[in-house]
């Protein structure tokens, strides 16, 4: 059977969406193939970086930065088009990595260790921030139904993407080190870049005069203020309804990731076992990601709709608890963490951003990026204020666990309860202050 008669049968794509989803897959390819290339580097400075109080400080320094990035942001997206200021935050990102290679190469002791503790700041802000970007230009692009059809696959190329990354650091890691393959990121994000000019083409984004003429505003920033995001955000009970999930998604996976640098440092002696183990659970996560968002995503969201899709985390959050304070082995973090990730990835991710589908093109930017970096971030913050309360406490892993539980209910009730909202803004065709539709306006 010929691969062009059995790919409509796995995405189900209509007449007309080929070139842009593929150049969206393919742009995010690239995208999460460079940051997959480091995540594992960022992760070992994490866990070396002089316990788990130290990298509790960290987690303060990167809510900081969201609080700086953030209102940078939306002076550019305020005063920028799309096709400018999205590929200029890839370039960013980029060109950081070869400022970072530097640093992390020339410099040696105490100075290299500061260096390399704002760098786990640095990549966890910008990593955020260049996703949100990516999928709230898709928000922008592509109407509720299709993200319910679509979004798994263009998420399959960045899960190939990540793949990819995770040969590339499994493989150069111990040979070459860590830090070299941070010109290889630098690459792939340049070439994630390319990929969107194209995709920019194909939707026709920011046209010229006389197409502006009759789409009145497209050409336009999308934004208005520097501050504009916290403004939109404040105001919308349904978007503070997405940053209650995000907040609770990220104190949960704060816990975790505080045990795994625990457990990891204590079951490894040396920075590249502890890379190469970080980058064999992430070439892990996103093979099952991939094989989920291939044959199952595209179904299973327009099946059972975006509220029960969210409501799937908090469950394996609370699962996955139990299983570490059964066995806090290294084994035991790593089936855990795998699992949990692929679900985000292959189910609650795509089913998030499709969430961002019914809001006005501003709040795809600036409210989703303030709610992607800084609400986020915050989460992180009280998950580590958390985990030295518990250690204070001196609260056992299992009791932890059943201490979670009445948090893993108020979640999953605020997952259905925003599937319900956005299903109702998809079905009334909800309108914006200009009146036009919340959904696709290009």
């Amino acid at each position: 059977m010929e691969v062009r008669s059995v790919l409509p049968r796995l995405v189900r794509f209509e007449p007309g969406e080929g070139a842009g989803l593929s150049w969206s897959a393919l742009s995010f390819f690239f995208i999460l193939g460079g940051y997959y290339v480091i995540r594992p580097l960022r992760d070992e400075m994490g866990a070396s970086t002089g316990g788990g109080f130290a990298l509790n400080w960290l987690f303060f320094g990167t809510l900081a930065g969201t609080l700086i990035v953030n209102p940078l942001f939306g002076a550019l997206v305020a005063r920028t088009p799309r096709r400018v200021f999205v590929p200029a935050v890839m370039h960013a990102f980029a060109a950081s990595f070869v400022v970072f290679f530097g640093l992390l190469t020339f410099l040696h002791g105490e100075p290299r260790l500061y260096a390399g503790r704002f760098f786990f700041v640095y990549a966890s802000v910008f990593n955020l921030l260049v996703v949100s970007v990516f999928w709230g230009f898709l928000a922008d692009l592509f109407r509720s139904e299709q993200a319910k059809r679509l979004f798994g696959f263009i998420g399959l190329g960045g899960t190939v993407g990540g793949i990819a990354g995770g040969l590339v650091t499994v493989a150069l890691a111990r040979r070459i080190g860590p830090v070299p393959l941070l010109l290889v990121a630098a690459a792939l994000f340049e070439a994630g870049v390319l990929c969107l000019h194209r995709l920019a083409r194909v939707y026709r984004v920011d046209a010229g005069a006389e197409e502006r003429a009759s789409r009145a505003g497209d050409g336009a920033p999308p934004g208005s203020g520097a501050f504009s995001g916290f403004t939109l955000f404040a105001k919308s009970p349904y978007l503070l309804g997405i940053a209650a999930f995000l907040l609770l998604f990220t104190v949960g996976s704060t816990f975790l990731y505080l045990a795994q640098a625990r457990i990891v440092r204590a079951s490894f002696a040396d920075a590249g076992a502890r890379t190469a183990f970080f980058a064999k659970a992430d070439l892990l996560v996103n093979i099952l990601t991939a094989l989920t968002q291939l044959f199952l995503t595209g179904r299973i969201l327009p099946a059972v709709g975006l509220g029960p899709a969210l409501a799937l985390l908090p469950a394996v959050t609370a699962a996955g608890f139990f299983a570490l304070a059964a066995s806090g082995t290294s084994g035991t973090l790593f089936a855990v963490q795998v699992f949990r990730r692929a679900t985000e990835f292959a189910l609650v991710k795509p089913a998030r951003e499709a969430l961002f589908t019914v809001v006005p093109r501003e709040e795809k930017y600036t409210a989703k990026s303030f709610i992607d970096t800084f609400i986020y971030r915050s989460g992180d913050a009280l998950g580590a204020l958390a985990d030295r309360l518990v250690a204070f406490l001196g609260l056992s892993p299992l009791g932890f666990a059943w201490l979670f539980l009445p948090v893993a209910a108020v979640w999953i009730a605020n997952a259905l309860s925003l599937g319900l909202r956005q299903q109702a803004l998809a079905g009334l065709g909800a309108k914006s202050l200009d009146g036009k539709p919340r959904g696709n306006l290009t």
